[in-house]
């Protein structure tokens, strides 16, 4: 069976970034609600 997940940075930050979720509301309710909850990288 091959592996699945591939990983590259470029494609990991434009898809879940801190630039990407601030783009959008729902985004920045994200990024609202992981600070609120304290933790320790709240974007990618």
């Amino acid at each position: 069976m091959s592996q699945t997940y591939q990983p590259k940075k470029r494609k990991r930050a434009t898809t879940h970034g801190f630039l990407v979720r601030s783009a959008t509301p729902g985004g920045r309710k994200t990024i609202q609600r992981r600070q609120r909850k304290g933790r320790a990288r709240i974007a990618v």
